[in-house]
């Protein structure tokens, strides 16, 4: 457990499920004060209520990370209650797999918004609030498909590639501010179960099936990165099932 000194005000997006629902539940433990975002507002106030219950500290909002307005309202809201933004988790994502004849253009373009627009959107909204305080950090979860290109994927792949380019960036400007963007491989989640072509999506269920690690393996990377001293900065972690190619 972290000492009150050591407390941080985390912000998370796409907090209701998978890799941010462990995030928040692994850095609540930790003793950070977790606010939590996403649009499935019910998921949100059972899981913070969860976290209150095991002796953690939550807030929880409901967000849309397409919406530029949403994400700095739920940034605003954390630094008025708490006075400040130390770190925020921008985790939001969705992917649909299909190959690029099939032009299911809403979902490249939904891909688009809250993979890679959601990202910079988190990334605006806290910017100027961790500039002048000259602290912070900004954790990207991206994927391994930032490092490489797999059939039906090529959307997503460019969505995270992105988000790979644009942390990468930002690292760079930065000398107050961390920057750390994490990649995970197959990860037990709901990404596969909305959208894309039926048979691609299979296709990843069962492979996910076969060789998926538990979200919390990537939460507890997130919270490695998050712990490093002042002045250390782990910009970058790939973290994978051990069998995956």
């Amino acid at each position: 457990m972290n000492t009150t000194s050591d407390r941080k005000i985390v912000l998370i997006t796409g907090a209701s499920s998978g890799i941010g629902a462990a995030t928040a539940r692994r850095l609540g433990a930790d003793g950070h004060h977790v606010v939590l975002g996403a649009r499935r507002l019910d998921r949100l106030t059972t899981l913070a209520d969860g976290i209150r219950a095991a002796g953690g500290r939550a807030d929880h909002q409901e967000l849309d990370v397409t919406d530029l307005e949403s994400v700095r309202a739920f940034a605003g809201v954390a630094h008025e209650r708490h006075g400040r933004v130390d770190v925020i988790v921008n985790n939001a994502g969705v992917m649909a797999l299909s190959t690029l004849d099939a032009r299911r253009v809403d979902e490249w373009n939904q891909m688009i918004d809250v993979n890679l627009r959601g990202t910079l959107h988190g990334i605006a909204a806290v910017l100027p609030l961790m500039k002048a305080r000259g602290a912070g950090h900004i954790v990207n979860v991206a994927s391994t498909s930032a490092h490489r290109v797999d059939p039906t994927a090529a959307v997503y792949c460019a969505t995270k590639y992105a988000v790979w380019a644009l942390s990468e960036g930002l690292r760079q400007e930065s000398r107050d501010i961390r920057v750390s963007v994490v990649s995970p491989g197959f990860t037990r989640s709901e990404l596969t179960d909305r959208g894309g072509d039926p048979e691609a999506q299979a296709a990843a269920r069962a492979a996910a099936e076969q060789l998926a690690i538990p979200a919390s393996a990537v939460a507890d990377a997130i919270a490695y990165a998050i712990a490093q001293p002042d002045g250390v900065d782990a910009n970058e972690v790939i973290i994978r099932p051990t069998a995956q190619g």
